[in-house]
């Protein structure tokens, strides 16, 4: 089976990029230094964001469904992301070094399944919960730290 991992569109937060701290601080936002790697995340280009550069940390709402899996945690964005990872049957390495949690939804956004993997061996894992008909998504989630990584779907 084929699947299809995507990452976050830059769009609603590109009216973050060049913000000021105090302005950040008003959509409960903070701007980051990137002081090492691993650990900073970017959940639009899913990639690893380089020291040096800067990420913003900001709550997403990664489940919006009306169903009680609504969720929303912290996530990072590197700052002037604006190319969305959107790859057929690729895991990006951003997701194979780490600990996953995936999460299987159906339509109405209520969970079907659940497991964790290691990164370095999720396809098994995503076929698995993609060969039950009712799962219309997967959530990918840093099991660590319970925040968002990407989106996967049936290609």
């Amino acid at each position: 089976m084929t699947f299809r991992i995507t990452g976050l569109s830059p769009e609603p937060f590109l009216p973050l990029y060049g913000l000021s701290d105090e302005a950040l601080a008003l959509h409960n936002a903070r701007r980051m230094i990137v002081d090492g790697e691993p650990g900073y995340p970017d959940r639009i280009e899913m990639r690893e964001v380089p020291v040096g550069e800067t990420v913003l940390l900001l709550n997403h709402v990664s489940m919006p469904a009306s169903s009680p899996y609504r969720a929303t945690h912290a996530i990072f964005v590197r700052e002037g992301a604006r190319e969305t990872f959107d790859r057929v049957g690729i895991v990006p390495e951003v997701m194979r070094r780490r600990l996953l949690s995936l999460r299987a939804f159906d339509d109405e956004g209520m969970m079907r399944d659940a497991d964790v993997v290691e990164g370095a061996v999720v396809e098994p894992v995503i076929e698995r919960l993609l060969a039950d008909p009712k799962v219309s998504v997967i959530h990918a989630h840093y099991a660590k730290r319970g925040c968002y990584s990407g989106r996967i779907e049936r290609a």
